[in-house]
């Protein structure tokens, strides 16, 4: 299987999916396509146009079988591999997992819109400017933490003692969290504090703050540093 994704500093949605199949050790080649200004006579969309009809990433290739949605990528990892755990065992634990990624799909647009995700950055001071500004940005921080604090326990993850499908889409949010240095709650911390000791998404961080790839077009709030690569 091939799974092309963006850039490791910017791209949330690539994150999700590369984490489970890193996290449950199930092979796969990586194919990062750089992003640019996503123009249609640019590299970017003139490769991905090529494999995805939507020429987004991620996008997972399984022969000659495409697939250009996060969330459709997990299920189909979990359908294919059904002796790894990618979604909880028990009936209502996966139903309530399934539900929380999908509201992740569906929902927090002021997050995202506002706090992209740029792993390199230190963005605290903007952070709380936007904290003050904007309360549906608060809003959509609190019910995140309300998702976080209905896991079983401190410790745990969302569904349970193991990461999850679940956790791998929350990720690119503990990311902004971190960046930007939203206030949440003790409980909140421990939970980001969990994800961030995940081998897979420190593999993941690592590799983004070695990309030294500034792209004006994913950021807002910063100008590009003297040692980066500019586009």
């Amino acid at each position: 299987m091939k799974l092309y994704i963006g850039n490791k500093n910017y791209s949330s949605w690539s994150m999700r999916p590369w984490l489970v199949l890193q996290h449950f050790g199930i092979p796969f080649d990586e194919k990062l396509i750089p992003f640019d200004e996503f123009k249609a006579d640019q590299p970017f969309k003139m490769k991905m146009t090529q494999i995805s009809p939507t020429g987004k990433v991620p996008t997972l290739v399984d022969e000659d079988f495409v697939i250009w949605d996060s969330l459709a990528i997990c299920e189909y990892l979990a359908e294919q591999n059904p002796a790894k755990p990618l979604w909880p065992l028990g009936i209502q634990q996966r139903t309530e997992a399934r539900a929380i990624c999908a509201e992740m799909h569906s929902s927090f647009q002021t997050l995202r819109t506002l706090c992209g995700m740029n792993i390199e950055a230190d963005l605290q001071e903007v952070g709380q400017s936007l904290w003050n500004e904007h309360p549906q940005l608060q809003a959509d921080v609190k019910r995140i933490q309300q998702i976080w604090a209905d896991r079983p326990h401190a410790n745990s993850f969302l569904s349970g003692d193991h990461f999850t499908i679940a956790d791998a889409f929350y990720a690119p949010v503990v990311m902004r969290f971190v960046t930007y240095g939203l206030p949440v709650s003790d409980n909140a911390k421990q939970y980001m504090n969990t994800i961030l000791a995940v081998p897979a998404v420190k593999k993941w961080i690592d590799a983004a703050k070695k990309e030294h790839l500034f792209l004006a077009s994913q950021e807002r709030y910063r100008t590009a540093p003297a040692d980066a690569s500019t586009l």
